[in-house]
C-alpha cells in the first residue's frame, strides 16, 4: 500500500489498524512497521522524538514496510496546529498529520491550509525527502496527504459537527485521555465519567459517518481497538511502544519472581 492507496482507503472509510511510537529508536520502529500495521504514528507532541528522530523514524518505517506483509505508512502527530511543524513533518516523508487540540472549523481550515499545496492550501514547496515518494507534483501530494483533526477538548466536542464538515479534512481522531479530562474526569480513564465518555465517543463516530469522513481513535490494546472498529470507527491505533515495553517487562519480572 503506497501513500495514495492509504489516503484513498482513509477517505473510503476502510477499516485500518495502526501503532503508536513515542521513543526515538528507529530500529524498533522498523521492526514494528514490518508486522503488518496499516500505519505507524510518530508522536512529536508528547513523544520523545525531535525533528531528526522524525526523519529517521519515517525512514525506518519505510524500511520495515518494504519487508513486511503490507506497505505500512508513517504518520506524525505534530506538536501544534502550525504551518512549521506540519510542513516539516510532511517534508520529512510523513503520509499524513494528526493535528492536536482542534476546537473549531477555523482550526481545521488552518491545518488543511498548512498541509496542502496551492491552490488547495498554502504549504511552501520544498518536499525534500517526501519528493521521493509523495509528489513531487503538488496535486499528487495533495491527493496523497492525509489530514486528521484530534477531538479532545470541550470546544472540539461541542463543535464536532462543523469540524467534520470542514472541506479538506480527511478524518477526526479521538484522544481519549484529554477527552475524558474535558468531560470532568479526575484522571484519564476515571470510571466516574465512563457514561459521558462513551456517549461522546459514539457521537464523534456517528458525526464523522454522517459527514462522510473517517473516524479514528487511540486505544490501549488490540481488544479495545477491535471494540472501537466494531462500534463504527474506521481506524484505530494501538498504543504504544513505551507502555508495551514497560508492561511486558513487568509481566516477565512477575513471572520470574513468582
Amino acid at each position: 500500500m503506497n501513500a495514495n492507496d492509504f489516503s484513498h482507503k482513509v477517505r473510503a472509510r476502510e477499516k485500518l489498524v495502526g501503532y503508536w511510537v513515542t521513543l526515538d529508536v528507529p530500529p524498533a520502529a522498523e521492526r514494528i512497521a514490518r508486522l503488518g500495521y496499516d500505519y505507524v504514528v510518530l508522536d512529536a507532541q508528547h513523544g520523545l522524538i525531535g525533528y531528526q528522530g522524525l526523519m529517521t523514524g519515517l525512514l525506518a518505517i519505510d524500511a520495515g514496510a518494504s519487508i513486511g506483509p503490507r506497505a505500512t505508512v508513517g504518520l506524525v502527530r505534530v506538536e501544534a496546529n502550525d504551518p512549521t511543524p506540519i510542513g516539516r513533518a510532511l517534508d520529512a516523508g510523513a503520509t499524513g498529520v494528526i493535528v492536536p487540540l482542534i476546537d473549531s472549523a477555523d482550526d481545521v481550515a488552518r491545518a488543511v491550509r498548512a498541509a496542502k499545496y496551492p491552490p488547495v492550501g498554502a504549504r511552501s514547496f520544498g518536499p525534500m525527502r517526501a519528493a521521493l515518494r509523495i509528489g513531487p507534483v503538488p496535486a499528487d501530494s495533495n491527493d496523497a496527504t492525509v489530514v486528521l483533526a484530534m477531538i479532545e477538548t470541550p470546544l472540539g466536542l461541542e463543535n464536532v459537527d462543523e469540524i467534520c464538515a470542514t472541506p479538506g479534512l480527511d478524518g477526526v481522531y479521538v484522544g481519549p485521555s484529554d477527552l475524558s479530562l474535558a468531560l470532568g474526569a479526575r484522571f484519564p480513564g476515571d470510571p466516574e465519567v465512563e457514561g459521558p465518555f462513551e456517549a461522546a465517543v459514539e457521537l464523534i463516530a456517528r458525526t464523522a459517518r454522517e459527514a462522510g469522513i473517517a473516524a479514528g481513535i487511540h486505544t490501549f490494546d488490540g481488544e479495545s481497538a477491535k471494540k472501537r472498529l466494531d462500534q463504527g470507527y474506521t481506524f484505530a491505533t494501538v498504543a504504544s511502544d513505551l507502555s508495551h515495553l514497560e508492561a511486558i517487562a513487568a509481566a516477565h519480572l512477575d513471572t520470574a519472581r513468582s
